[in-house]
């Protein structure tokens, strides 16, 4: 038995892939030169969508379609794949004339597509299709058609579909993509459809995770140094915010200002209201404000607490470091 070279496999490896830029380079040159009316006009329908785009495909056509449908719903067009053999089985019933269907077939003429082509067209549904035949069943029954047509599969046989299925799925990413700015859809969009992930942790605000109403301490000016002391040590967190009748923020009474209040006045301290011994500037941050930036102020202050307030400065909630660590942020 031969031995083959790691250099062989490298090689082998790299023949693959070249055929595969190659391919793509083919299919950039194509849309410049020859298909830019349809792929304009394929990219008006897909805008002008009031519904879903429906993707479909079957065999590996099938296994591209259910990416492509994944990464339309991810940047701002809702989409979702479809079999097309179960279509005609009651997955039509999924469909509306406001949808619109995007086809794939290299062929163009598999048997499960061409069989749910009227039903396709008695819906009102519009149909994209991207294919390697422009004279297919597939192609000549769509509203528009983008061909991928390539030279050669990068499998040594010319079977395996490889080239063909990397130029559909490089195809389907720029549409996607294309009317993704042409919607103007943003990061903070983009983090509102991956909440699970990194990035949506980022656009978390402060608003959504800071403790309200009951859970916030709080005394008015003139209340008396044991009062401060049960509203501290009923709400655990290490102080009490100091309103006005107002309801605005005055100050804060932490367990540091208790301890400074004892060594100030030393026997006299219990005589002391919340005005004697808050402090005047605590630290803030909006509701709207994203929970990384009241990180960020907690770790450069180095404090575990930030009041909530709204534009008139009236307390509105407490972000704590354990609420940050609750939401993935730590």
């Amino acid at each position: 038995m031969a031995t083959i070279t790691s250099s062989k496999y490298l090689l082998d490896t790299l023949s693959v892939l070249e055929t595969e830029k190659g391919a793509i380079k083919d299919l950039i040159v194509d849309l410049e030169t020859k298909q830019a009316k349809d792929l304009n006009l394929a990219i008006d329908i897909l805008l002008g969508c009031k519904g879903r785009i429906v993707v479909t495909g079957m065999g590996k056509s099938g296994h591209i379609a259910g990416k492509i449908a994944a990464t339309f719903a991810s940047t701002g067009t809702p989409a979702f794949f479809v079999h097309p053999a179960e279509l005609g089985h009651g997955d039509f019933g999924m469909l509306t004339n406001s949808d619109i269907m995007l086809a794939l077939s290299f062929s163009g003429e598999t048997d499960e597509l061409k069989k749910v082509l009227i039903p396709i067209k008695r819906l009102g549904i519009k149909l994209i299709s991207i294919t390697g035949n422009e004279n297919s069943t597939l192609a000549q029954n769509s509203n528009v058609a983008l061909f991928v047509k390539v030279q050669k599969e990068a499998c040594p046989l010319n079977l395996a579909p490889t080239a063909s299925t990397t130029c559909t799925l490089a195809l389907g990413d720029a549409l996607a993509i294309t009317l993704m700015q042409a919607k103007g859809f943003s990061t903070e969009d983009f983090a509102k459809s991956h909440p699970a992930g990194s990035l949506g942790k980022k656009f978390i605000k402060v608003k959504e995770v800071m403790r309200k109403e009951n859970e916030m301490p709080s005394v008015k000016p003139d209340e008396s140094f044991y009062r401060i002391l049960e509203e501290i040590s009923s709400k655990k967190l290490g102080f009490t915010m100091v309103t006005n009748n107002s309801g605005k923020l005055e100050g804060v009474v932490t367990d540091g200002d208790i301890r400074r209040a004892c060594i100030k006045f030393q026997d006299k301290a219990t005589t002391k209201s919340a005005k004697d011994i808050m402090s005047t500037s605590p630290k803030t941050i909006l509701a709207d404000d994203l929970a990384v930036s009241a990180l960020r102020i907690m770790e450069e202050f180095r404090i575990s607490d930030l009041i909530v307030i709204n534009d008139s400065g009236k307390p509105l909630g407490i972000i704590d470091l354990k609420d940050l660590l609750k939401a993935g942020l730590i």
